[in-house]
């Protein structure tokens, strides 16, 4: 469970039931509490340094009122994003949220979220007849925060009534016992972030290891939610075949679980991304090598270094034979 060690109130947030009951509890806990104008700018975060305030950033909460009624697309895992939460407590060195949320990466949480879901609600319904899918941990690992927030468990039970909307997320995190017992009527889908044992203890800091996070899909696959893992990011370095042979063959056990897919994400980076993370984890050994990547134009007007065709097509031909051998029925959703 995240525990922060200051707590940000946008003093909207006040107004709304569960504003006012985080900030009585935090208050009783003796948790630091401060003021912002914005849960956007929050000023006031200790350091002297940027990999200071960082640090300290992932031990900051801001509770806060999400006024944009606009959801982002996000694909390819869904049609749009829901804000539940933004940002992670978690410290993996190759995080994209390094550079997507600023300098300092706080976690928020919103408490308006009846209007966030009726926001939901309203694209659904401009969709129909069709389907609409909406993925929770866009820009956040909601789960960390879900004893403060509980706003999955809110998600979970509205979209178990929406005939034509579904819900996704996927987590780190292990905290899952609040949502097992809860009707989901399959309409969520429950996703595990995993990588091989290596990766995990080299890269993935503020983290569960490997064998917590399988237990924790043990027991969110015994309460019958659809379930996914999401192996990313995927680095083929030293004997990376053995490394990801070995998680491919702890995930046995879920084999023949109903609607069980994988999502597979290489590593890549941008210029922005290896000067922050230089600055964040100099002593990191990320593999952060222009000459060894492959440039390409991203869809926001950014560049990107991927892997080159050839070791993409080889880890890709490596986890689709895998998964297929291991996993028969399971669905392969996409991989970049």
């Amino acid at each position: 469970m995240f525990r922060p060690e200051k707590v940000f109130f946008e003093r909207d947030a006040l107004s709304y039931p569960l504003g006012e009951k985080l900030y009585r509890t935090f208050r009783e806990k003796g948790v630091e509490i401060g003021f912002t104008g914005s849960h956007n700018r929050v000023t006031g975060i200790p350091g002297g340094s940027r990999r200071e305030k960082f640090f300290r950033a992932k031990r900051t909460l801001v509770v806060g009122v999400r006024k944009s009624r606009k959801l982002e697309t996000c694909r390819p895992s869904a049609h749009y994003q829901l804000p539940l939460a933004t940002g992670c407590p978690g410290i993996c060195e190759y995080c994209y949220l390094h550079t997507n949320l600023g300098r300092n990466p706080y976690i928020r949480i919103y408490v308006n979220q009846e209007e966030i879901l009726l926001t939901a609600l309203d694209h659904i319904k401009k969709r129909l007849p069709a389907d609409t899918v909406f993925e929770g941990a866009a820009t956040a690992d909601p789960l960390p925060v879900e004893p403060y927030s509980g706003a999955l468990a809110r998600a979970i039970a509205f979209f178990a009534e929406q005939e034509h909307g579904s819900f996704r997320f996927v987590t780190k995190f292990t905290g899952v016992e609040p949502l097992l017992h809860l009707e989901h009527r399959g309409k969520t889908k429950f996703r595990f972030s995993l990588n091989s044992q290596q990766v995990i203890a080299a890269y993935e800091h503020a983290t569960p290891r490997l064998e917590a996070r399988l237990e924790a899909a043990s027991r969110v696959a015994a309460a019958g939610y659809p379930l996914g893992f999401m192996i990313a990011p995927i680095i083929p370095d030293g004997d990376w075949r053995e490394e990801y042979s070995d998680l491919l063959d702890r995930l046995k056990t879920f084999q023949g679980h109903p609607g069980l897919s994988f999502e597979l994400i290489t590593h890549r980076f941008t210029a922005r991304a290896k000067q922050v993370i230089r600055e964040l984890f100099p002593e990191s050994g990320l593999p952060l090598d222009e000459e060894k990547r492959s440039f390409k134009w991203g869809q926001f007007g950014y560049g990107k270094y991927l892997y080159p065709k050839d070791l993409l097509e080889e880890i890709e031909c490596f986890f689709r034979e895998g998964i297929r051998e291991r996993f028969p029925e399971a669905a392969i959703e996409y991989f970049v």
